[in-house]
C-alpha cells in the first residue's frame, strides 16, 4: 500500500484494477459464462433489501478473484562493514551507510480479477511495479483453490494505475464482468473481495458511502466510490461487487489515522476503468486530454483574497508557454469555472473533465479574470508522458539568502509588517542577480518573515520575491501598503500574492490579513 498523505492520511491500499467488457475466449461457444452472469442469480440475490446471507454470492464470485505476487529486485543504500548486513538486526549496532548500493529480492502481494475465460487478469499498477530502482523478475497468479500460474504483463498506465496481465490454462478459468457505476446509489450493499495482508481470498461487505467523491489527491482519475466496506493492505486490484454480482469499483485507497481500515475506503468506479483495460488489452495507447497548466483548488484562503465564492472553481497558478491554455488565452492568476459547459467542482475537478476530452478537441473554457466572467476556446493538447513532463522543469539553483543582508531599521512598524508579517526591501538589479531572477523582473525582496504569521505558516522565507498583490504589479513598499488598504476597504480577510522562491516557478499564495 502505497501512502498519500492528507489530514490523516490516505493510504492507497494496494488496491486498484479494471475490467473489460470485450470478451474473445477461443473456446467453443457456450461452453463457459462469466461468473456473474448464471441462471440462478435472481435466486441468488434478493431484488430489494439485504440478502438473508452473501453466501451464495461469494461462492458464485471468487473463484474469479485472484492473489497476485511478485518477486523485485531492489536497490538499498550499503551497509559498509556491517556484520550484521541483510538481517533484522541490521540497524541495531551503528556501521550502516557508506558502502557501494546493493541489490537484494523483495516482494509485493495484491489482488486481482480474472475478466475473461482465456486468462486476461487487472490489477493495480503498483502492485506489478517495483519501486525506486528495482526490477520485476517474476509476477505470480495464485487461485483460490492454490494452484499458481506465471503471469505475462500486457499493458500497463500509471497515470490511472491499472495493469492487464495474461495466464494461460489448459482449460476455460471462471470470470467476472463490469456492471454500470453510474446507476451506484449512496446505501447500496456491496462485496469487496481480496487478499488483505497475505491472507488470501477475504471477503468483506458494506454499502456504497458516497459517490464520485474526491479525495483531495488530485489528478484525472481523483473520484472514487466511497464505501465502508473493510479494505486494507493486500487488496489492491480487488473488485467490489454489487447485488447482482457485477464489478462496479476497483478498491484503490483507505483513509486512514492507523494504515488499517477505518471504514472509509475508495474505489475507481468501473466506468472510468473499463474502457482504459479494454485499450490495454489490444495494446492501444493511452491518450488524455491536456491544457498545459498548474491548478490549485480554491480553497477558503484563496476565495476570500479575490472575493470570491469558496469551492467554485480552480485557480490556475502558472501556463506552460505555447500550450494548448497558452494559445487559448488563459492566464495565471484565472479562475476556470466551466468547461465545456460541466462545472469545476470538487467533485469534478478541472483535472478530470480535461484529461477525459480527446486530443484535438474544441471546448469552451469559462474563466474569471479580475473579478470578470469570460469564455475562451481551448483546443485541447495530448497530455506529454511522465517522463517528457519531468523533463520541462529545470529548477535553478540560488545564492544563500544570507547575501540579501539584514532587514533595514525602521521607525516603528509598517504597515506590511503590521497586516503581513513581512518585510520588504525594493528588488535591486543586484539582488536580482543574487537571486537568479530574469533580466527585468520588478518586485518586492522579503528579507524578513515573522514565523507567527500566515506568511510564516505558509513558508514564505527571505529571498521571496513579491511580484504582485491582487493582479497589481508592486515594485515599492507604497504599492503593496496600498494594496493591503483596498482588500481590506472591500471587506477581503486575505490578500492574493504572487511570489516567486529562488530557483522555482511564481506562484498565487493566498495570505491572511492581521
Amino acid at each position: 500500500m502505497k501512502p498519500v498523505r492528507y489530514a490523516y492520511g490516505l493510504t492507497t491500499a494496494l488496491l486498484l484494477g479494471g475490467a473489460t467488457a470485450t470478451l474473445v475466449t477461443g473456446f467453443p461457444a457456450g461452453a463457459q459464462v462469466a461468473q456473474n452472469e448464471a441462471s440462478q442469480m435472481a435466486r441468488v440475490v434478493p431484488r430489494a433489501g439485504a440478502p438473508d446471507s452473501f453466501a451464495d454470492l461469494t461462492e458464485q464470485l471468487q473463484p474469479a478473484v485472484v492473489n497476485i505476487s511478485t518477486r523485485q529486485r531492489v536497490q538499498v543504500a550499503g551497509s559498509g562493514n556491517n556484520p550484521f548486513a541483510g538481517t533484522p538486526f541490521e540497524g541495531l549496532f551503528g556501521g550502516g551507510g557508506g558502502g557501494t548500493p546493493q541489490t537484494r529480492e523483495a516482494q509485493s502481494l495484491g489482488s486481482g480479477f480474472i475478466i475473461s475465460a482465456d486468462g486476461y487478469i487487472v490489477t493495480n499498477n503498483h502492485v506489478i511495479t517495483a519501486e525506486g530502482k528495482g526490477e520485476i523478475e517474476s509476477i505470480t497468479v495464485i487461485m483460490p483453490d492454490g494452484t499458481e500460474y506465471p503471469a505475462k504483463l500486457i499493458g500497463k498506465d500509471a497515470q490511472s494505475d491499472l495493469a492487464v496481465l495474461k495466464i494461460s490454462a489448459n482449460k476455460a478459468l471462471p470470470f467476472v464482468k463490469f456492471g454500470d457505476s453510474s446507476k451506484a446509489r449512496v446505501g447500496d450493499w456491496v462485496l469487496a473481495i481480496g487478499n488483505p495482508f497475505g491472507l488470501g481470498g477475504t471477503v468483506t461487505a458494506g454499502i456504497v458511502s458516497a459517490v464520485y467523491r474526491n479525495t483531495g489527491a488530485g489528478g484525472a482519475y481523483d473520484r472514487y466510490l466511497q464505501t465502508d466496506a473493510s479494505i486494507n493492505r493486500g487488496n489492491s486490484g480487488g473488485p467490489m461487487f454489487d447485488m447482482k454480482g457485477q464489478v462496479i469499483g476497483i478498491n484503490n485507497a483507505i483513509f486512514s489515522p492507523t494504515g488499517g481500515s477505518v471504514g472509509i475506503g475508495f474505489a475507481i468506479p468501473a466506468e472510468i476503468a473499463s474502457p482504459i483495460v479494454e485499450k490495454l488489452m489490444k495494446g492501444q495507447a493511452i491518450e488524455r486530454g491536456y491544457l498545459g497548466v498548474t491548478i490549485q483548488a480554491l480553497n477558503e484562503d484563496l476565495a476570500d483574497s479575490m472575493g470570491l465564492e469558496h469551492n467554485k472553481g480552480e485557480f490556475i497558478q502558472s501556463v506552460v508557454p505555447d500550450g494548448a491554455g497558452a494559445k487559448a488565452g488563459i492566464q495565471a492568476g484565472d479562475v476556470v469555472v466551466k468547461v465545456g459547459g460541466k462545472e469545476v467542482t470538487r467533485d469534478q475537478t478541472l483535472s478530470f473533465l480535461v484529461a477525459n476530452t480527446a486530443p484535438g478537441t474544441r471546448i469552451p473554457i469559462e474563466l474569471i479574470r479580475n473579478g470578470r466572467r469570460q469564455t475562451v476556446t481551448a483546443t485541447v493538447a495530448k497530455r506529454p508522458t511522465d517522463d517528457e513532463l519531468q523533463q520541462s522543469f529545470d529548477p535553478s539553483t540560488g545564492q544563500d539568502s544570507d547575501s540579501l543582508g539584514n532587514a533595514p531599521k525602521e521607525q516603528g512598524e509598517s504597515a506590511v509588517q503590521k497586516s503581513l508579517g513581512l518585510s520588504v526591501i525594493p528588488l535591486s538589479p543586484q539582488i536580482a542577480r543574487q537571486l537568479g531572477a530574469s533580466e527585468g523582473t520588478r518586485g518586492l525582496v522579503i528579507v524578513g518573515v515573522d514565523p507567527s504569521s500566515d506568511a510564516g505558516q505558509k513558508g514564505f522565507a527571505r529571498g521571496f520575491i513579491i511580484l504582485s498583490a491582487n493582479n497589481a504589479p508592486v515594485a515599492t513598499q507604497a504599492d503593496l501598503e496600498n494594496a493591503i488598504k483596498a482588500a481590506k476597504a472591500e471587506g477581503r480577510s486575505a490578500i492574493l500574492l504572487r511570489v516567486q522562491p529562488r530557483g522555482q516557478p511564481a506562484a498565487y499564495v493566498p495570505v491572511r490579513l492581521r
